[in-house]
């Protein structure tokens, strides 16, 4: 009995050990205390989506819920999606590190969703369902195996991986995830470029990840992935089209912000040069545009403002939208979407802060709830939604948490596939 309790104490330590990171200095100024105190009410409101909305038996996360944390009805309210359960995979790591969750506890939820994920989910060549029952794993919607799903379901996977590396169980399960991957049969007879997914009915999508987007993080895994990797030269064959906007021009390819936003959740872009291209600093002029896009769209929806801006897809009262821009989207309607903003705490602090912190005084809070903000309102109708998407829930969380400690980038960075993939790529 005795070894068996300094057994456990002893893996409880290494739990713990293994979720803290030390503090990083904020990235563009200093912190106020109450910019702190906001950031650590935004996050822990933003972790108790994950925490709540987790099935305990697959890990998975749902799609979405009800901002106020009512339960959700109809045959959709189950629904769960493998991109919100890499965010969650993430928040655990997050909540460990700052004491949240006890980091044990922590590391039996992460160790419950990889376990589902290396034997129980359905897969194609390691891929996965971008929807799928919470309560199940079965398909859902008649969704497709997904890359970019898949891909931002193993930044979780990965961050775990890491955060946890003390537990080997972890260690092992999302080895066997990341190494089951395909690439190869993912290119589906292109030489570099992967297809959006694949369906059992109709076999790979057409649509290719051909210009830039969300994906390099996808391709990133695939240049490092352990069996079977992607040629160096995929990460040179997507298309980098230039937008300018007033006094910006940056790469981007489609409108919403959000492309900007998601491979940098995990991948620390900071200080490296792309032939010539610094991500980091693209996604920063990126997310300046999208807010002087917001500014001079103030005389058509005077909701808008300095502090009240930020469009991406989400969420509006028509159902969800891909908007964006700019160039503006032409279906804008003066909607705000929180995690625009939320999303590039960790490249714009000094104007994501003040417009977050303006959106949660709107309407005496109406547009802030149990798990933090909304997924959209709109300032100039009056319009608040009464849900929150994981997705949008997840990427204000890890923005937040690498401005104030650097410590996803920190961990997700600590894997050598990933070192080796950007010294592919050639960064």
């Amino acid at each position: 009995m005795i070894k068996r309790l300094l057994r456990l104490s002893f893996l409880t330590a290494l739990a713990a050990l293994a979720a803290w990171a030390p503090a990083a200095p904020a990235l563009a100024a200093e912190l106020s205390a109450a910019d702190e105190q906001f950031l650590e009410d935004l996050s822990r409101a933003s972790f108790l989506y994950f925490a709540e909305n987790s099935d305990p038996g697959t890990g998975l996360v749902l799609d979405r819920a009800r901002a106020d944390g009512s339960p959700a009805e109809g045959p959709n309210a189950s629904v769960a999606s493998s991109a919100s359960t890499g965010f969650g995979l993430s928040a655990l790591c997050v909540a460990a590190s700052r004491g949240w969750l006890p980091a044990p506890e922590a590391a039996a939820r992460a160790r419950k969703t990889l376990e589902f994920f290396a034997g129980k989910a359905a897969h194609k060549r390691g891929w996965f369902y971008h929807w799928m029952d919470a309560r199940t794993g079965a398909r859902a919607w008649n969704s497709e195996i997904s890359t970019i799903d898949t891909a931002l379901l193993m930044g979780g996977v990965m961050t775990a991986r890491q955060c946890f590396s003390g537990d080997r169980k972890i260690t092992a399960l999302a080895d066997k995830i990341y190494s089951r991957l395909d690439f190869r049969w993912m290119l589906n007879g292109d030489k570099e470029l992967l297809s959006h997914g694949w369906t059992p009915e109709k076999g790979f999508l057409a649509s290719r990840w051909e210009e830039h987007s969300e994906a390099m993080l996808l391709y990133l895994l695939g240049l490092g992935a352990p069996s079977g990797p992607l040629p160096a030269s995929s990460w040179r064959a997507w298309k980098r089209p230039t937008v300018t906007y007033g006094e910006f021009k940056y790469i981007s390819g489609s409108p919403p912000l959000f492309l900007h936003q998601y491979s940098h959740a995990w991948v620390d872009f900071r200080g490296r040069d792309d032939a010539g291209t610094d991500w980091f600093k693209n996604s920063v002029l990126a997310t300046r545009a999208n807010r002087a896009m917001c500014v001079d769209l103030a005389p058509r929806f005077h909701g808008y403002g300095p502090d009240m801006w930020g469009v991406t897809a989400s969420d509006g009262p028509s159902g969800y939208t891909v908007w964006g821009g700019p160039p503006a989207t032409p279906d804008i309607d003066g909607t705000v979407v929180p995690c625009a903003a939320g999303g590039s705490l960790m490249f714009t602090p000094e104007l994501s802060l003040p417009a977050l912190k303006a959106m949660k005084a709107y309407g005496g809070g109406k547009a802030y709830g149990k798990y933090g903000f909304t997924d959209a309102f709109n300032p100039t109708t009056g319009w608040v939604n009464p849900d929150v998407i994981g997705i949008d829930v997840g990427i204000t969380l890890l923005s937040a948490e690498n401005l104030r400690s650097g410590a996803v980038w920190r961990w997700f960075m600590r894997n050598k596939e990933i070192v080796a993939a950007m010294k592919s790529a050639g960064m």
